[in-house]
């Protein structure tokens, strides 16, 4: 969390000094089940965190595959006024670091999230192919964005 929001003070900082303003996403990490960022914070504590920034996007990549994201994604969703992004891995790694989930089972995830109304934009991050990518992109092709909320108090 602390490089997300040094990352966004130094984004703010340029678009005071030199360049216009331009739409902000931010991808925050759960490193393992526990639901917590490398820094200890829940996602709720992430999001809370660097919401100032006014993120066009907000969301997770990385460490966990899907299935292992989605409980996480739900929470997020929950806190906040922005798009959601959801990039996970093919699966957890196994124990030679590989990752053994296929293209249709990452996107059968995936469009399992859309079709809920979690997410806005998704993708793959470690593990992910091409074939992953493509499969992804059909499966969400005819799915509904999450529509945003206009309050996270209700």
């Amino acid at each position: 969390t602390a490089n997300a929001k040094a990352a966004i003070f130094a984004i703010q900082k340029l678009f005071e000094d030199q360049y216009e303003p331009k739409p902000i996403f931010i991808s925050g990490t759960i490193v393992d089940k526990s639901g917590r960022t490398l820094s200890g914070q829940t996602g709720e504590a992430f999001v809370v965190s660097v919401s100032h920034a006014d993120p066009l996007c907000i969301g997770l990549n990385c460490a966990l595959g899907a299935a292992e994201m989605r409980p996480f994604i739900e929470v997020i969703g929950k806190c906040t006024t922005s798009y959601i992004i959801c990039y996970p891995n093919a699966g957890l790694p196994n124990t030679f670091g590989d990752y053994d989930e296929t293209p249709e089972i990452t996107a059968k995830h995936l469009k399992d999230f859309a079709l809920d109304g979690l997410v806005n934009i998704v993708g793959g991050c470690c593990g992910t192919t091409p074939a992953h990518i493509r499969e992804i992109a059909e499966s969400v092709k005819g799915c509904k964005p999450r529509v945003l909320p206009s309050c996270v108090f209700n």
